[in-house]
């Protein structure tokens, strides 16, 4: 598929529930960086949304496309094509099929959270400590199982990227099932800790990162997930947020302590 009509699919099944402006921009290791605001001036838009996230009706099937912003030059353009060429992503896809699978969460989902996250970078490690693909703290790794052996120090392990997607998608699923229905929640739970969530009664913490974090993965997300047939009608979790601003970091907060 072309740069223009993975453009044109992905804008396509962009829905209400996620309108939110997309911006930005490949950097000279291929590794990409989203955004819902122009950060620098490296960020250039790409798609531009509304303001507001709902789904108390459910995902419409038919909706108009929302419009696309013509970014003509080359760096928008790797942007616009990065899951199509990305060599990156190519290497974990099916990692992220097996997790998808083991967990019972969409690919999409996965693909927009580690975009998010370390737009494919299995190097990254943020100032925060946070490793890999998903950005998983070593203290997260530990509750499932991940430790450092003789040989083998506990980061090195999280850097492995099928060992990073698994741990972070079971990670992920937990926080889905402790918020059932609530799938900003767990967005948001994933990029603060679910004790800031629940610190927060059970909102989105007033954290700019993790709000702007969860506008970001909903959008793309919305962006990449397949429109549903009309016969088989899907419902996916209400998602309510009226928020300002947009996504200005990336990787985990350190662990809440309840």
């Amino acid at each position: 598929m072309k740069a223009a009509a993975f453009l044109i699919a992905a804008l396509a099944v962009a829905a209400p529930w996620a309108h939110a402006d997309v911006w930005g921009y490949v950097d000279a290791k291929g590794i990409a960086h989203f955004a819902n605001e122009k950060v620098d001036e490296r960020y250039e838009l790409f798609f531009r949304g509304g303001t507001s996230f709902d789904t108390a009706q459910g995902l419409p099937q038919q909706e108009p496309t929302p419009r696309a912003v013509a970014v003509p030059t080359r760096s928008a353009s790797r942007l616009i094509a990065f899951f199509e060429v990305s060599p990156a992503y190519k290497q974990v896809k099916h990692h992220l099929r097996e997790a998808s699978r083991a967990e019972n969460i969409d690919y999409e989902l996965l693909q927009a959270l580690i975009a998010t996250e370390s737009g494919f970078d299995a190097a990254a490690v943020s100032p925060k400590g946070a490793i890999g693909l998903m950005q998983v703290m070593p203290a997260t790794a530990q509750r499932y199982g991940v430790s450092a052996d003789a040989r083998v120090p506990l980061e090195r392990k999280l850097a492995d990227p099928r060992t990073n997607i698994r741990t972070g998608t079971r990670y992920l699923r937990y926080l889905l099932d402790l918020f059932p229905g609530r799938l900003e929640l767990a967005l948001a739970a994933y990029n603060a800790g679910e004790g800031a969530v629940i610190r927060a009664g059970r909102r989105i913490p007033d954290f700019p990162e993790t709000r702007n974090y969860v506008r970001t993965v909903l959008q793309l997300y919305s962006m990449l997930k397949p429109p549903v047939p009309a016969r088989r009608e899907r419902t996916p979790a209400r998602v309510r947020m009226e928020l300002p601003g947009g996504a200005i970091g990336r990787g985990n907060l350190p662990p809440a302590t309840d």
